[in-house]
Order: C-alpha cells, then sequence, then structure tokens
C-alpha cells in the first residue's frame, strides 16, 4: 500500500549540507575568534545574508556593507568569491537517508534557502544533488523560507500536493511555515530521529534490532 505521505522535501544547508562561515573567517582573521564573531555579528551577519538568500546580487550587498565597513573590504568580498571554504562537507548519516529513499523509489525534491549565485559551488561538489527530481532555490525563487509562498510556488512548480509531501528543515520557523501550507513538516535535529520518523510515516523500512 502507498504511504499517504509518498514524496520527501529536503531542506539543504543543516539537513544535507553541513555549512558554516566560520571555516573561512577563522584561516582569515589567523585564529582571532573574538574578532571574527564580531564581523560575523555586526558585518556580515544573518540579516545581511538572508537578502543574498532573496535574490540580491552579491556586488549590490558586497559594495553596501565596505561603504560602511570599509576596514573590512576584504574580508566581505572573501564571502562570495570563497564561498566553497565554507562547504564544511555532507551531513552523512543524512545522505545515506536520502541514497536509501532514493534506493525505495521515493520521489525526492529539495527547496532551500541559498543564494542563486552561491549555489553552483554546492552543486559542483556534491554529487547526491543530482539525485533530486526538482530543485527550488529561494534566490531564484526571489522568495525565503518561511514566507508560505515559497512552499506554494514549490508545490505548484513542481506538481506536489502539499498533503504528500514530508518536508524536512532544520529550523523550526521553517518546519511550522511547511505545515501551515499543509505539509508534514520534521523538524531535522539528526539522522537517527529524521530515519525514525520516516520509518513510521513508511518511507524507510522500520529499523530493526
Amino acid at each position: 500500500m502507498k504511504p499517504k505521505h509518498s514524496v520527501a522535501v529536503f531542506d539543504l544547508g543543516g539537513v544535507l549540507i553541513d555549512w558554516d562561515p566560520r571555516q573561512l573567517y577563522r584561516k582569515l582573521f589567523r585564529g582571532d575568534d573574538a574578532a571574527m564573531e564580531r564581523f560575523l555579528e555586526t558585518v556580515c551577519n544573518h540579516s545581511w545574508n538572508i537578502q543574498q538568500d532573496a535574490g540580491r546580487p552579491f556586488a549590490e550587498a558586497c559594495a553596501v556593507l565596505k561603504s560602511k565597513h570599509a576596514d573590512h573590504a576584504d574580508m566581505i568580498d572573501a564571502w562570495p568569491r570563497r564561498f566553497d571554504e565554507m562547504l564544511v562537507g555532507p551531513i552523512a548519516g543524512t545522505v545515506e537517508i536520502l541514497a536509501e529513499l532514493r534506493a525505495r523509489g521515493v520521489p525526492l525534491y529539495a527547496l532551500s534557502n541559498w543564494s542563486a549565485e552561491t549555489y553552483p559551488y554546492a552543486v559542483k561538489r556534491f554529487e547526491f544533488l543530482k539525485w533530486f527530481q526538482g530543485i527550488l532555490i529561494s534566490g531564484t525563487a526571489r522568495l525565503v523560507k518561511p514566507d508560505r509562498r515559497i512552499y506554494e510556488l514549490f508545490c505548484q512548480t513542481h506538481n506536489v500536493e502539499p498533503g504528500q509531501a514530508v518536508y524536512i528543515d532544520d529550523q523550526k520557523r521553517n518546519v511550522e511555515a511547511a505545515a501551515e501550507v499543509g505539509m508534514h513538516a520534521v523538524h531535522f535535529s539528526d539522522p537517527p530521529a529524521l530515519r525514525r520518523e520516516l520509518a513510521k510515516l513508511g518511507l524507510l523500512a522500520s529499523q530493526r534490532g
């Protein structure tokens, strides 16, 4: 019997891909963690970065910051230029789950907040991104989670009924927004917990032992 929830939709960063700007900036700040943290809190911070996830070009974004923080110009430019050095690697346990879902014939999709300019770094590096039948990146959509419109656009674009989709994200606010549009939303904490949840939903085989 086909399970009610028959489509798996993954967030990328924090679920399948470990991304951390500190991996780059520890090198640039030469081990001065306090200075690095100040920079990531007051210059290239989350509110700045999410605007690129929403489609703002990095050329514009960096120019705005450099006009205010000229002393950090090189550090600011490093964000898009050396973005690949922020990609720590795959989250192995989740990639294994993705492979098992693929082997079982579960349709796989991704919905992620990511700049359209830096996303190609991930495509070049992570082979498993080719396993998805469809991917919607916020920078292309010019919408960011948790805006419900990006979930609706995803479903329309890929002809996915919300009630059939299991959506997996490490950010609680994004999980709550997915649930509001009718998806079965899973707050990702770690691969073993995700495996248990997907087994309960019938998308993975029940664990042995």
